[in-house]
């Protein structure tokens, strides 16, 4: 099979935008790369005439039908595939791929998947915690001056991903794990790790992020998260039955 990227499951995400001229700019962005859902999490100033404006009369339908979210972890929670954008590179952040590189590896990915491009604030852009949510994380190319209009980059990213193409045969990949899904499994299997003393219970979140990256390099389906929750209630058993016995 060989086909381009199944815009219909791609969404662009906006976490914490201060100014509504870059939400409606990319609202326009969104429908000059055909796609058409746009959330956006925890705005500063919603101000529905000036996001109007900037998306002209073309994306008018879009703005109307964006939908608000109070947190990011709500915004992800259908998706199963998460794109972090950042200028910012460091030892503690994912490896940093181009554009180019991550919009070919969604044509497979879009075709049983939810995809969501994230997108942070034009102050901060993307902190750790919330880059700790991507399955993989990109940077675009510049030259010395590296910080881009936060529409700017949903520019870029946009026409990557609808240009995007594979003429080789290939095979889409499974539906995997929802947002949701991997974030409670998460959070049990922390819980269980602790609780054992596999990892340290003053910093589990830093011994989590290498547990994380790993699953996000191989991707997990929803039957795979429900067996590795089993597992953990399965251990946490035996831990307090051997307590009892003890």
């Amino acid at each position: 099979m060989s086909g381009r990227v199944n815009l219909d499951n791609v969404a662009i995400v906006l976490h914490r935008p201060r100014y509504p001229e870059n939400i409606g700019a990319s609202a326009r962005v969104a429908m000059n790369m055909g796609i058409s859902r746009l959330l956006v999490v925890d705005p500063e100033n919603w101000d529905r005439e000036r996001i109007l404006k900037m998306a002209t009369h073309a994306a008018g339908d879009l703005v109307e039908s964006v939908t608000i979210h109070a947190d990011l972890d709500a915004a992800l929670a259908p998706f199963q595939y998460v794109v972090g954008t950042t200028a910012r590179t460091g030892r503690k952040r994912h490896t940093i791929h181009q554009p180019r590189q991550v919009a070919q590896r969604l044509v497979s990915l879009s075709q049983t998947n939810r995809i969501a491009l994230l997108f942070g604030s034009e102050s901060k852009g993307l902190e750790n915690a919330d880059l700790s949510y991507c399955h993989t994380v990109i940077t675009i190319p510049t030259a010395v001056f590296s910080s881009l209009n936060l529409a700017q980059a949903v520019m870029v990213i946009c026409y990557e991903v609808f240009l995007a193409s594979i003429d080789d045969p290939y095979d889409p990949v499974p539906r995997l794990a929802t947002h949701f899904e991997l974030e409670g499994m998460y959070r049990q299997l922390k819980e269980t790790l602790v609780n054992i003393s596999f990892i340290n219970r003053e910093n589990p979140d830093y011994w989590m992020q290498q547990i994380r990256r790993s699953f996000y390099r191989i991707g997990i389906r929803a039957r795979e998260v429900r067996m590795i929750r089993g597992i953990c209630r399965q251990i946490e058993w035996y831990g307090s039955a051997g307590c009892r016995r003890d």
